[in-house]
């Protein structure tokens, strides 16, 4: 399947694209989205991948986070990729539960039956995923940064830290920090990778940290009314990680925000001009 256009809107003076490809990393067609903004008329602009969380599309981020004023305005094209692989052939949770599964990828690479075929996530939004859009789009080759929100900011912070020099920086809205210690994380990373918790850890933000991960500067916000904060986000324990291994980290509590796409609305502008600094954006 060729690479086809689901829908096209002029946004910002940009466009905002919803595109369809048959992907091989998880070997089923993948769905994902791309707002380019108008400067990318001009010539290639650099990008922000960004990775959402349990039971989202590509859509979520495009529809509520209204962030394509502030990549417009900042010259940043955003791609939002899905979060789990899909189709009739893929493997859901055998009881039906929206933590893991369809919509729950955890962006690992799943190495045990019947995940493993399709489950490898990280290969396809570090991989597969930046060749296609930057072999078809007017994006800078080498200048990215990557975030997301909850699942995703995990997928973010692996992501980032286990590629130093493709990533610019690091952003994260309530990233589960620790997935090796928490419920979310123990339920998908024993089921992608299977029970020996010491093959979890190069999937694991603290952990990467405490392994000697270097990473590219960091920027998170969490909400202090998030209802998720203490038994699946653990915030404090990657703020003491980036502590003890020097990491250049921004780590920010805002009192009252939930775990909502109003939360990442409210701070997603200062999350692409943190982007922009480092990306060089117009």
């Amino acid at each position: 399947m060729a690479l086809e256009t689901l829908a096209a809107s002029r946004c910002f003076d940009g466009e905002q694209l919803r595109l369809r490809h048959a992907a091989t990393t998880v070997d089923c067609t993948m769905t994902f989205s791309v707002f380019l903004p108008p400067q990318a008329r001009q010539g290639p602009v650099p990008v922000l991948y960004w990775l959402s969380g349990l039971t989202c599309t590509d859509e979520n981020f495009v529809t509520k986070a209204g962030a394509q004023r502030y990549a417009a305005e900042a010259g940043i094209a955003l791609v939002a990729a899905d979060t789990s692989p899909r189709g009739d052939a893929v493997p859901d949770d055998p009881e039906g539960a929206w933590d893991f599964g369809l919509g729950a990828g955890f962006y690992v690479n799943a190495t045990e039956a019947p995940w493993r075929d399709h489950y490898r996530m990280y290969d396809y939004v570090v991989h597969e995923l930046p060749a296609l859009v930057t072999a078809e789009f007017p994006l800078r080759d080498g200048q990215a940064a990557i975030a997301g929100h909850s699942m995703g900011g995990h997928g973010a912070l692996v992501a980032g830290l286990r590629n130093p020099d493709r990533y610019a920086s690091i952003s994260a809205f309530a990233p589960i920090s620790a997935p090796s210690q928490c419920p979310w994380g123990r339920k998908a990373l024993g089921h992608y990778l299977g029970p020996d918790p010491t093959r979890w850890r190069a999937w694991d933000a603290e952990a990467l940290l405490r392994d000697g991960a270097s990473a590219r500067p960091l920027l998170v916000d969490q909400g202090g009314a998030d209802g998720f904060l203490e038994e699946q986000l653990m915030p404090e324990r990657l703020a003491a990680a980036c502590a003890d291994a020097g990491v250049e980290a921004t780590l920010r509590q805002q009192p009252g925000y939930d775990h909502s796409y109003y939360f990442i609305a409210s701070f997603i502008g200062e999350h692409i001009a943190f982007h922009a600094e480092r990306l060089g954006a117009a």
